[in-house]
């Protein structure tokens, strides 16, 4: 069945639905609501004078015949869906094959002989820290919205802008050409030494090793221009073939050694060379914990590549943590059992010479651990040129497994993932930069083809890059840049992630829970340190590209339509311009705004006067400091309140700091007031009207200067019912939301009411419960109301009679008289035909029924948010009684709210 599309307030006025929000993904086009002068307009549409039209119109023909823009809906060919991976095939098997590649099996059991098993576990631990600090900060960004393609520049770009975001995005994407080259090569070279091991060679080992990368990649290249599919199927056959080979391995750990691999150091499973081998070690140049450490830490930095391809998967939010974190988790786990496993049965020195055997009992002059064993390397040990053993033996892992090529095998699917992985990664990122227009020159690969958007360009670019650094074949100086551009990358997702948990915008809501912005600087400040202390002039060379590129977009001022958390203009947020006059009259209006707005955005209190007077600035100014209200406080002489207001709301504020929502208190002595006063007009900018009652919002001992108001204590564990009726973009709930983030609403569970038809209920309430969840704001429930249109208690609609009675005109019973000569007198009372007209179901009697349902269910709640828009051919008097009819006989305190019908809520990462 279709969901209702009409709200209790119009027919044209529309309830929430996620198609209202498509156009805050990039690229997607969103259902357009209605403007507010549409909606201020409805009953000229609907009702033509006063009559009403169309009576058995749908609400769908209605839509359809507003006026042109406001059903404007994308209406694209329908084409097959693109393929879409899960967080195991796409972010967890492919970042555990980029973490895991050669340093595992030719460098960990060095660097262990080294460093010694405890000391190279704890160089694996500090190495984790620093990505698994960016692993949560990649987690939170990737759950503080939806993110597109482009991954970890789209982060870091839509957070810190376009200076910082499209200067990494570029040196990254280039960082990730360049590691398919090293990981290629890598690949060669344990190809060539095979060959040479057979006295295998087609040109020599320099010209051999060129030419199986250029072999390699391009092969690796038509696997990525088959598509994504092809790629995953590729992964995952690389990952069985390292389980194969991590099996082997452990097997060959318990299985009983030959005298060959005894020769070679390998005796099993032994407690002496577990101890022996706890301690360090040094040797040669690179003999030191900080050298051991930067040579192990790049083997770590293969985190980010479900972030980068985010485009391909089905949920990026949830896939990102899943994975990412899975990932490290149980590569770091390998890391530490190879360390271990490979230090408790391998000595570090052996000749590899099976007459080293001893035949006798006595080990005199025999030097070494193996002694014990019946060997003796003495003569290599003490020379220096032993050729086997854990410190000279970069092939211990496969010396040590059940089988030796297994273990090249895994060495070659290690090398090829982590080449693919890059392939595939550094074109989707540059392509994202491409579309973003900041640099010239390079949209011409921004074009992407298929299903999936496949950036071709971009492909063939990467692989002429990787070309030409493995023709050049000597890569050890490009690979310190390298990993600067990585920890650059880590550093920057850090500082992303803390400057928007520091800034508490309105729109960092991400659902991952467990980051923290002090891990986030911790890991920021880490790898800046890290990036200086391994290649301190490479550190210097990445900063000095990354300073070019920023003066460059700086000097250009590209055109982009997205901020960034150091504007603190990414998210729409409340920035209130409130009426209260002198802040000590109305302290309740000051305590509410001050409650989502101190310490996060703009708070001005107005005060309309007739003349002039200076000294009530000081004495005002003074009131808010003693209440420590973070607010201005502007003074405004004007004829009119209405003038006043309209002129307020140009001057005030400065540059971007203008207020963009007005907020009034609620007349509540409306009837007693001369008329005059109630021609408020409802101005185009947001608006948010408090109704506060002097029994619910103020103390009685209002004598005191600092009057103690309902908003200066805790709500305990309240709720605040949201009647999210008509979507107007989320201003109704936006509220809500950033008044829980505070000490003393903290406690208390948001509720969300909504319509529906009786038939629909659970249908609309799942999909509401989605459209909170790509909010990242947490809802305790949402409740459907079915029985909105029934027709409200007599009792309660004579009520509202009475209430409007004093302001009719009457017309009809003053024969001779026409409306216009009453209205002269009288223009905000209500003539029959208007009375009549608005009368119907879908104005007076609605307001009623509404009232009834919120007294139901929200009596006693911390805080009622709601609100209709006022129609513009609406007498003042009507809508001041509909107002008041809403709120009647509630014992909280009521919001009455209403969004300019523009989104202030985003899917998309902030």
């Amino acid at each position: 069945m279709e969901l209702r599309k009409t709200s209790l307030y119009s027919t044209i006025d529309m309830v929430p639905q996620m198609e209202h929000y498509a156009g805050t993904l990039p690229c997607e086009q969103a259902k357009s609501r209605p403007s507010l002068e549409a909606l201020r307009k409805t009953f000229e549409v609907s009702f033509p004078p006063f009559e009403r039209a169309g009576g058995n119109m749908t609400s769908d023909e209605r839509i359809s015949n507003m006026p042109d823009g406001e059903n404007e809906e994308s209406q694209g060919p329908s084409e097959e869906s693109p393929v879409r991976f899960g967080w195991i095939y796409g972010v967890k098997i492919p970042c555990m094959m980029n973490i895991w590649g050669v340093t595992l099996f030719l460098q960990l059991t060095w660097i262990t002989s080294q460093a010694g098993i405890v000391l190279t576990v704890i160089i694996i631990l500090m190495s984790v820290t620093v990505t698994t600090a960016t692993a949560l900060s990649i987690s939170a960004i990737a759950t503080n919205g939806r993110v597109v393609s482009g991954g970890t520049y789209f982060m870091i770009s839509r957070s810190l802008g376009p200076e910082l975001g499209a200067s990494i995005g570029l040196i990254f994407s280039f960082a990730n050409a360049l590691s398919v080259a090293l990981n290629t090569v890598g690949f060669a070279q344990v190809v060539c030494d095979l060959m040479q091991s057979f006295n295998v060679h087609m040109v020599d080992y320099t010209n051999d090793m060129r030419i199986v990368g250029v072999i390699t990649v391009t092969a690796l290249l038509g696997i990525s221009l088959a598509g994504m599919e092809w790629e995953t199927k590729a992964q995952i056959l690389f990952f069985l073939v390292l389980m194969v080979s991590f099996a082997n391995y452990f097997v060959g750990t318990i299985i009983p050694h030959s005298v060959e691999k005894q020769g070679r150091g390998v005796f099993g499973y032994r407690s002496d060379i577990f101890i022996e081998n706890l301690t360090p070690n040094w040797r040669g140049p690179t003999g030191s914990f900080f050298a051991q450490f930067s040579i192990f830490f790049p083997a770590v930095t293969g985190i980010l590549y479900g972030a980068n391809i985010t485009g391909d998967l089905k949920d990026p939010s949830s896939a990102i943590p899943k994975g990412t974190l899975m990932a490290i988790f149980w590569t770091t786990l390998s890391y530490i059992m190879v360390a271990v496993t490979s230090g408790a049965c391998v000595v570090r020195d052996a000749s590899g010479n099976t007459s080293d055997i001893m035949t006798g009992n006595s080990t005199d002059g025999c030097v070494g651990l193996a002694c014990k064993y019946g060997w003796n390397f003495t003569q290599c040990t003490e020379s220096q040129s032993c050729q086997y053993g854990l410190a000279n033996n970069v092939q211990v892992m496969a010396e040590l497994s059940g089988f030796y090529y297994l273990i090249t095998a895994g060495v070659f699917a290690a090398s090829l993932s982590s080449a693919l992985g890059y392939l595939v990664s550094a074109p989707k990122i540059f392509q994202c930069l491409c579309k973003d227009n900041i640099y010239p020159y390079i949209g011409v690969f921004a074009k992407g083809y298929g299903k999936n958007d496949e950036p071709l360009r971009a492909y063939l670019l990467t692989y002429f890059i990787a070309i030409a650094f493995i023709l050049i074949a000597e890569l050890n100086t490009i690979s310190a840049i390298i990993s600067n551009f990585f920890l650059c990358s880590f550093g920057l997702i850090n500082i992303s992630c803390f400057h928007a948990a520091i800034t508490n915008s309105p729109g960092w809501r991400p659902s991952f829970p467990y980051y923290n912005k002090w891990i986030a600087l911790y890991g920021a400040v880490v790898c800046v340190v890290l990036m200086f202390f391994f290649t301190w002039w490479t550190a210097l060379i990445t900063f000095g590209v990354i300073a070019v590129l920023f003066g460059y977009i700086i000097y250009k001022k590209p055109k982009i339509n997205w901020g960034s958390s150091v504007q603190a203009t990414k998210t729409p947020s409340p920035q209130c311009l409130v009426m209260t006059g002198p802040p000590n009259q109305r302290p309740a209006l000051v305590d509410f705004v001050g409650a989502f707005t101190k310490n996060a955005s703009l708070m001005i209190c107005g005060d309309i006067m007739m003349v002039s007077q200076p000294d009530a600035t000081d004495q005002s100014v003074k009131w808010l400091n003693k209440r420590k209200a973070c607010s201005f406080y502007t003074q405004f002489t004007a004829n009119t309140l209405r003038e006043g207001v309209r002129y307020l709301l140009q001057a005030s504020g400065l540059g971007k700091l203008k207020p963009n929502t007005l907020v009034l208190g609620f007349k509540s002595n409306w009837r007693e007031s001369s008329p005059e006063t109630l021609l408020m007009e409802y101005f185009k900018q947001r608006k948010i009207r408090r109704k506060i009652n002097t029994s619910d919002g103020i103390s009685d001992n209002s004598h005191r200067d600092q009057i103690k108001t309902v908003f200066q204590t805790a709500q305990g564990k309240k709720t605040i019912d949201v009647y999210w009726i008509a979507d107007d973009g989320g201003l109704t709930l936006l509220v809500p939301y950033l008044l829980t983030r505070r000490k003393r609403w903290h406690s208390c569970k948001i509720r969300v009411f909504i319509v529906e038809n009786e038939q629909d209920i659970e249908e609309r309430r799942n999909e509401m419960i989605n459209l909170m969840k790509r909010f990242r704001i947490k809802v305790n429930d949402v409740i459907v109301m079915t029985d909105s249109e029934k027709s409200p208690q007599t009792k309660n609609m004579d009520r509202f009679l009475d209430s409007v009675a004093p302001f009719r005109l009457h017309d009809e019973q003053q024969e001779g008289v026409s409306v216009q000569e009453l209205r002269q007198k009288d223009p905000w009372k209500i003539s029959d035909k208007e009375f009549e007209a608005l009368r119907l179901k879908v104005c007076s009697e609605r307001k009623v029924r509404l009232n009834e349902i919120i007294r139901k269910n929200s009596q006693h709640t911390a805080l009622v948010l709601v609100l209709p828009v006022p129609h513009s051919d609406c007498p003042s008097a009507l809508y001041m009684a509909w107002l008041d009819t809403l709120t009647c006989g509630l014992h909280c305190p009521v919001v009455l709210i209403r969004g300019n019908q523009e989104n202030v809520l985003t899917f998309y990462l902030q």
